[in-house]
């Protein structure tokens, strides 16, 4: 029967494809996403294959929402055993014209989004003395990224809530990491291509250690392991998907 697992972000890229792998092996799914018309997709696709999975349309950046999307699916699925935080915003600005807005804005999604999700879900896991927390930061954090100092800060963040929650978390249970994700082909990368903003992605990619970007699948299946019984001697760890490219 699995456990019960949430992924946020879960409508492309990324968390969907943590969401399919998890779905795969017999977790039961809560596909949460700003775009609900993507998640409610997603869990049609996924529950076409067998999988128990909801979709729920919930803002990162509101408490309240993410607050009653977790209780929507305490309600349809159980309690929350696993939370995968894949949400989050890119963007590209040189320091000087970054505004105030525009980085409360990311530190807001990618950040404080993260902190509602996880503090929102850990009760559950508390209770059960049990509990897989994945956060999906970025390379940029630890190797830095020109004109995304906000974006890189913001992940930063995330890798550092990651380290502090796995020593708090980890008599109780709760494993929490973080993967770090290179180059990475999805919607958001390919956007960033289009716009100018990153670059042709080959080219990228011929410069990464084994020749290739990585897939989604490829971070997948690391938040599988991370999520797994197996994992349970594994916290406060940075997991890097990132073909090389971050040592």
């Amino acid at each position: 029967m699995g456990r019960v697992a949430v992924v946020t972000g879960a409508g492309s890229g990324i968390g969907l494809a943590i969401a399919r792998h998890l779905a795969a092996r017999g977790d039961r799914i809560g596909l949460l996403d700003l775009k609900g018309e993507a998640a409610l997709r997603a869990a049609e696709d996924l529950r076409e294959t067998g999988a128990n999975a909801i979709a729920v349309e919930a803002d990162v950046t509101d408490r309240a929402a993410v607050d009653a999307a977790l209780d929507k699916v305490r309600a349809e699925l159980g309690p929350i055993a696993i939370m995968v935080t894949s949400a989050g915003l890119d963007a590209f600005e040189p320091f000087t014209e970054i505004t105030a807005e525009s980085w409360e804005r990311i530190l807001a999604i990618n950040l404080t989004g993260t902190f509602h999700c996880l503090q929102a879900a850990v009760a559950d896991m508390l209770a059960a003395r049990w509990g897989r927390i994945v956060t999906i930061s970025s390379a940029s954090a630890q190797s830095g990224a020109a004109r995304m100092a906000h974006y890189a800060a913001s992940k930063g963040g995330v890798i550092a809530l990651t380290k502090a929650l796995a020593l708090e978390l980890a008599p109780h249970g709760i494993t929490v990491n973080t993967i770090p994700p290179g180059l990475i082909d999805t919607p958001m990368s390919r956007r960033a291509e289009a716009a100018g903003d990153l670059g042709k992605l080959e080219k990228i990619a011929a410069r990464i250690p084994v020749g290739r970007a990585g897939t989604p699948e490829d971070v997948a299946a690391t938040c599988g392991f991370l999520c797994s019984d197996e994992a349970g001697f594994i916290t406060g760890q940075v997991v890097g998907v990132n073909g090389g490219m971050v040592l």
